[in-house]
């Protein structure tokens, strides 16, 4: 089968022929339909996770056809339309027990752990507890771009910050984590504010429901920027881009018993932000971390797409083929394209 393929971190990427993947009893194979490209995918070729065995194919934001089915599969056959969470739960540790798939001690991370979707076909172990059906009137282009970014970005802002109608909500980072954030926090009724150094970028988030747009290349002071316009500070921000100037930022800019949300990655360089922790006790502060979804949360999800109150495809900045992907992967930290871009020619 052809997929993307890296023999070394920050080396070559290349378009290749690979093993077709081996089936296991708890897991599926899936041809894929589409894939979306996330930054996660480029902190992966940069070496940033240590989970990655090379040779590697990435990819872990997918939807497709259930081509194979394990012997202890029971809820699903070979035919189904499905998607997956990017972290899949064991089911049998502690984690798992209490419901948090999502940070799951034994965890399967297509992409990251195991050889991902950037191919034509993909195997998931743990498949019974982590598959997630797709409705006949979704999309795999919009499936797919669920992936990491759109339910992150949900579970962030239903879950983990609680985001009720009419607070004020910073979304730190215009990006397609970033995106996501803006429209799922405009359903939910709150301002939102967009803070990005694209002037594009913001125009399109300005398109997607942000209340109010910052372009931090133009203001002296973000933090003071922001506060200005929510009356003292938001009640609730978001890092959607991870790095130490906006994680400060977000943290920086909340009002008193404000929430802040770390989701995008800080990894190299970026690993380590200065933390303005006086400002966390004195303002009694939550700083919380959020990390993917289970599949067990997709139903009120889904709910919200099918109602159209929430609209993921129009974050599909474009689709593109194997080789193109290849390219783009290599160039993602100076990736200027709006959205998502999704893989769906093999």
């Amino acid at each position: 089968m052809k997929a993307i393929i890296y023999n070394s971190f920050k080396g070559p990427v290349t378009v290749e022929d690979v093993s077709y993947p081996q089936l296991k009893k708890d897991g599926v194979i899936i041809k894929v339909m589409a894939t979306g490209i996330c930054r996660s995918d480029w902190h992966g070729w940069q070496g940033h996770d240590a989970d990655i065995v090379l040779p590697h194919v990435p990819g872990h934001e997918l939807a497709g056809i259930i081509e194979e089915v394990g012997s202890d599969i029971k809820n699903f056959k070979k035919g189904d339309r499905v998607t997956v969470p990017f972290v899949s739960g064991c089911g049998r540790c502690g984690e798992c027990y209490s419901g948090n798939h999502q940070v799951c001690e034994n965890q399967f991370q297509p992409g990251f752990t195991a050889w991902g979707s950037f191919a034509e076909y993909v195997a998931i172990d743990y498949a019974d507890i982590n598959l997630v059906k797709i409705p006949d009137s979704m999309s795999f282009e919009t499936a797919a771009s669920l992936g990491c970014r759109f339910v992150t970005s949900f579970r962030a802002l239903v879950k983990q910050a609680k985001v009720s109608a009419g607070e004020w909500v910073a979304i730190h980072g215009c990006g397609g984590v970033g995106l996501s954030a803006i429209m799922i926090a405009n359903a939910l009724g709150a301002n939102v504010i967009a803070i990005d150094i694209s002037g594009d970028k913001l125009e399109f988030a300005k398109s997607l429901g942000a209340h109010q747009i910052i372009n931090a290349t133009k203001v002296d002071d973000v933090v003071a920027e922001i506060k200005a316009i929510s009356q003292g500070g938001t009640h609730v921000s978001l890092d959607a881009l991870g790095s130490k100037i906006t994680c400060h930022n977000s943290i920086s800019c909340l009002r008193i018993r404000g929430r802040h949300i770390q989701v995008g990655l800080m990894a190299g360089k970026e690993a380590s932000p200065e933390i303005p922790m006086g400002k966390v006790i004195a303002h009694e502060l939550e700083i919380k971390g959020s990390h993917g979804m289970q599949a067990y949360e997709y139903p009120s999800l889904m709910e919200m797409i099918l109602s159209g109150k929430i609209q993921p495809e129009k974050l599909i900045g474009k689709t593109v083929n194997l080789d193109e992907a290849a390219d783009i992967l290599i160039n993602m930290n100076n990736f200027q394209e709006h959205g998502v871009t999704v893989i769906n020619q093999f």
